[in-house]
This record gives C-alpha cells, sequence and structure tokens, in this order.
C-alpha cells in the first residue's frame, strides 16, 4: 500500500527495478570474490559484469512457468551473458540473494527515515525556542493541574524523538547484515571470505552464524523501532487533536485557503492530519507483531516469513516516511493560540495555585493534613460556586492567620512556574558531544 504523498526515492527503493539490481550485484560481486581466491579465472567476473543484465518482463514470464523469483532471474541473467553464466550463483542458495538485498533495501530506506528525522527535530526546536516562554494550562487526567509552557511540551517531543533517532541507528546498525552461506549455512559449497568480500562491498556486515536464511530477530528490533517511532508519532498528534478541540482551541492544524472540512457543515476545520497519523501508527504497530512472529521458522528454516516480508519491509518504511514528513509539516505550519492558552488558565479562578498556598501553609507551620483540608475547602467553592480562589482564601481566617494579604497574591505570579526552564532547554538541546 503507497499513499498517496509518496517519497519517490523510498518508494523505488522497492520497486522490482532496484530489487534486481542488487540481486545482480551481489551474484556479481560473489563471481568476484570466487575469483579472488582462484576458483574462477580472473577474466570472468569482468566479462560477465559487462554483458549481464536482466529484463523485468521475461522475469515474470519465466516466474509464471518455474514459480520460483531466483531462478526466474537467473534464467534471464544467463540469457544475457551466455556460457560464462555459469559461474553465476556458485554454491549458493536463494536465501543469500534474498535476504542479503533485503539487508541493503532496509539500509537504504532506513537513510531516507533519519534525514526525516532530522527534519522533524528541526521543526519542533524551531517552535520550542519560540514558544520558550509561551504559558499554557498542564492538565493531568484532562484536568487542570499547573501551568507549564508550550515550549517544554515541544521539548519533551524533541527529546523523545531524539531516543528514536538513536534506536533507529541501532536499527540499522542490527539489520545491515548480509549472508552468503549456501543452504542450511554451512560455507559447504563457498568459502566464508566470498560472503565478506560480498558484504564489505554492500556496506554489510556477515551474519556471524546463519543458518539458510538470517534470523529473523533482527528483523524484528527493527520494525519494532519503526512500531515504537509510529507510537510518539500518534502521541504528538493526539496531543495536537486535544489542543484543537473546540473547548480548549490553543493550537490546530493550518487550514488553508480553499480548504473545507466537512461535507455538510461549512464551519469545520478538523484535525484531518494528526487524524491519519494516529489511524497510520495502528498499521505500523501491526508490521511489529508480524515481524515478531517471522523469527519461530521450521529448523533451519521455512518460507512463512517471506510473503510476510514483501508486505511489511516496504509498507512499514514507506508510511514511517510519510508519517514523519506529514509531522514535520504540521509541526511547522501549526498554529499557537498563546491568548486563548492564557484565557483557559483564567477561566478556573486561579486553582493551579492550590499547590503553592499548600505548600506556603505548611513553611509557616501547619500541618500537612489540615492545610490540605483548608485549600481544598476553598478550592471547592471555586468548582462548585464559580467563586475566585484568591478572594476565598482572603477570607479564611485560618489562611489569614498564617499568611499576610502580600504573601497570597505573590502566590499568585505565574511566572513563578516557568523559572527553571532555561534548565529544562539546556539539558534537551545542548549537544552532549
Amino acid at each position: 500500500m503507497i499513499p498517496r504523498y509518496s517519497r519517490p526515492q523510498l518508494v523505488a527503493i522497492w520497486e522490482p527495478e532496484n530489487r534486481f539490481k542488487i540481486w545482480l550485484e551481489i551474484e556479481l560481486l560473489a563471481c568476484e570474490g570466487s575469483a579472488k581466491l582462484g576458483e574462477i579465472p580472473a577474466e570472468v567476473p569482468p566479462r560477465i559484469r559487462q554483458k549481464a543484465g536482466f529484463d523485468i518482463a521475461r522475469i515474470d514470464e519465466i516466474e509464471r512457468e518455474v514459480k520460483h523469483d531466483v531462478i526466474a532471474f537467473l534464467t534471464s541473467v544467463s540469457e544475457q551473458v551466455g556460457e560464462e553464466a555459469r559461474y553465476l550463483h556458485k554454491g549458493m542458495t536463494s536465501s543469500d540473494v534474498l535476504d542479503t538485498c533485503l539487508a541493503v533495501q532496509l539500509v537504504q530506506a532506513t537513510d531516507i527515515l533519519l534525514k526525516d528525522i532530522d527534519a522533524l527535530l528541526t521543526a519542533i526546536k524551531t517552535q520550542a525556542m519560540t514558544h520558550k516562554h509561551t504559558i499554557q494550562m498542564g492538565r493531568s487526567h484532562g484536568i487542570h493541574a499547573e501551568p507549564i509552557s508550550f515550549g517544554l511540551t515541544l521539548a519533551i517531543w524533541y527529546d523523545e524523538i531524539k531516543r528514536h533517532q538513536v534506536r533507529l541507528l541501532e536499527a540499522r546498525k542490527t539489520i545491515a547484515i548480509g549472508k552468503i552461506s549456501g543452504a542450511v549455512g554451512t560455507f559447504a559449497h563457498i568459502d566464508p571470505r566470498i560472503e565478506t568480500y560480498v558484504c564489505d562491498k554492500l556496506g554489510l556486515s556477515p551474519a556471524p552464524a546463519s543458518s539458510q536464511i538470517i534470523q529473523r530477530d533482527r528483523h524484528a528490533a527493527y520494525f519494532t523501532a519503526l512500531a515504537l517511532l509510529a507510537s510518539s508519532i500518534e502521541k504528538i498528534a493526539v496531543e495536537i487533536r486535544h489542543l484543537q478541540r473546540t473547548e480548549v482551541y490553543e493550537a490546530e492544524e493550518y487550514f488553508s485557503t480553499g480548504q473545507k472540512g466537512s461535507s455538510a457543515m461549512p464551519h469545520k476545520r478538523n484535525p484531518v492530519v494528526s487524524e491519519n497519523l494516529t489511524g497510520l501508527a495502528r498499521l505500523v504497530r501491526s508490521y511489529s507483531i508480524a515481524a515478531m512472529e517471522n523469527v519461530a521458522l521450521w529448523h533451519q528454516r521455512d518460507i512463512s516469513h517471506s510473503s510476510v516480508e514483501r508486505v511489511i519491509g516496504p509498507d512499514a518504511t514507506i508510511l514511517t516516511d510519510f508519517m514523519l514528513s506529514r509531522l514535520t509539516t504540521l509541526i511547522g505550519n501549526l498554529q499557537i493560540y498563546p491568548d486563548r492558552m492564557q484565557d483557559n488558565i483564567d477561566r478556573m479562578g486561579g486553582l493551579h495555585n492550590s499547590q503553592r498556598v499548600l505548600l506556603a501553609l505548611t513553611e509557616r507551620g501547619v500541618s500537612r493534613d489540615a492545610a490540605y483540608r483548608i485549600v481544598q475547602r476553598n478550592a471547592m467553592k471555586v468548582w462548585e460556586e464559580k467563586a475566585d480562589f484568591l478572594t476565598e482564601l482572603k477570607k479564611d481566617a485560618e489562611v489569614t492567620a498564617v499568611l499576610a494579604t502580600d504573601a497570597l497574591h505573590s502566590l499568585f505570579d505565574d511566572r513563578f512556574y516557568l523559572r527553571h526552564i532555561d534548565t529544562i532547554f539546556t539539558r534537551v538541546f545542548t549537544d552532549p558531544s
């Protein structure tokens, strides 16, 4: 499945043209490695490389008869190479080609995804710096808690995506493994030095040990890394969806001129991009489960994993690329409304300062239980009677007995809540290197 948006270079990785090019390069490199060991004449590999090619239509035609994709490919190549094609695929099995090719494709895709992450981090950081001191109500359980800055929300996103960058780099290393060890992985018919040569030329590492396939825990780790990344993309998207709700309306997706939100209601401006990302995250997560199911295969191998990977390889990487690109644009164009954030802070009559009052009372000798009771009874009047919290506190004799009016007023200065924002930003945005 390819989304309507698709980055051409990533989609091209999974097209037959690129796959067969990699297959051919693996075969040619194995032939070269064999010549370097003196197993075939040194002049053979250059001649084969000069003549070797493939015809996709011809491969498809042959495969319809032989029902085997690698054999169909080799037959097509042999038709172009001629007699010396007998040196190709010497001592190899199909999985040597398939698994090594898949590693190359996943590495190619990952390099694009890593660039996507760089772009997303830049977009998040730009907004974070802009809104470092934009005060916003923090919420727990969806209920007003204490003020934060919107920049802090963005800094948390940045820090989280940085962790995914590290995970994806590690996943790239885990998946960048080739295998040219022949049937059941014993090297019985091919020298291990040929595997080393092929992998080195392709930018891969040889599998320390393999059966007829590269072990699928590697692939499971890779697709799990994508699933985790997709989950954090969803987390950001869900937050934006909440902030765009009419009752909150502190931020919203950019709504372009001529855009329409509903076929029935002309007033609608919906968070459609965020909702799209939420749905796609479910798909990417599901691919990690499929990849984990592929780990347990029969003996040295079966091919139950193959059909799965032909779907999840392209789908998961293309969708992740799509999601990262969409989120980067969404963050970069996000409409943020500081005045509305302040309005939402003010609507609860100062209740968010309850902890400051609680602590001030305890610092002046009131027991915590008593202080909690005093603050809570005044807070409940705000909920139930639409009262003003500071006004109620100033009328409470138990409060005024220990807190003067000026001291009470000082507890309602919201700048207090951002006093350590510089420390947080230094931690998040300072390069540890």
